[in-house]
Parts: C-alpha cells; structure tokens; sequence
C-alpha cells in the first residue's frame, strides 16, 4: 500500500498536520468529498519511502535527516522523491552522485521536517 503524509496549506507560515493515510482515506474523511484536484489544491503530499531510520521511524518525502555517513554533505538534508526513488538531497563526496535513502538507511536519522523545523537545514549552512 502507498502510504502519505500531508500537510494542509494555511496560508501561514505553520501548516496542519495530516495524520499519514491513503489518498482514499483523505478524500472521504471529511463530511463532504471533494475531488483530487480540489485536495492538490489544499494539501502538500509527502509519499512514505517504505524505509525507516536507525530508529525504526518511517521516513517521508520532505523529512530533513541527520547522517552519520562520513562522506555526506550536507549531514543534515532533506528527503526527495524523484522518479520513484527516495533520495537524500545532498552528495556523496566518494562518490559524487546523489545518495539513495536505501544505501545509507543504518546511517541517517530522521531529525525533523521541512514544514515545522526548516530551520535545520539552515543551521547546516551556516
């Protein structure tokens, strides 16, 4: 099953939280359905990568990560879904590619995310 967390666009600066569940679930929660693009409209999806962290913590699109992975850079970053892969957005400096979540998945922590604790990517680059 593909599993996603979602936030509900506010307005503000903080969003809401949207306990992870299917897209079906989400669209028949309320009193009232509404469609999908209505939903794209309100709500940033975050799909779950079918991986967990050190700690046994799913891991989602847009969680920012703590790596113990000597050669990433930076080593706190965010997860991104692309073309079906998970990916932490950063470099692998062995390497110069891009690392997959699945290659490291015994050296990253999830530490936050970029919704409610962006400032820890910030830190990072200071």
């Amino acid at each position: 099953m593909i599993k996603f967390r979602a936030w509900i666009k506010t307005g503000i600066e903080t969003y809401d939280y949207v306990k992870p569940m299917t897209i079906q679930q989400m669209i028949h929660s309320k009193k009232s359905t509404f469609s999908l693009e209505q939903l794209n409209d309100l709500v940033d999806f975050e799909q779950f990568t079918g991986l967990t962290d050190v700690n046994g913590k799913d891991i989602y699109e847009g969680d920012i990560i703590k790596s113990n992975y000597k050669y990433a850079q930076p080593k706190s970053s965010q997860i991104i879904v692309e073309d079906g892969n998970s990916y932490i957005l950063g470099e692998d400096l062995a390497t110069g590619n891009e690392m997959l979540v699945s290659d490291h998945i015994g050296e990253i922590e999830v530490i936050g995310n970029v919704h409610t604790n962006s400032e820890l990517l910030e830190d990072e680059q200071c």
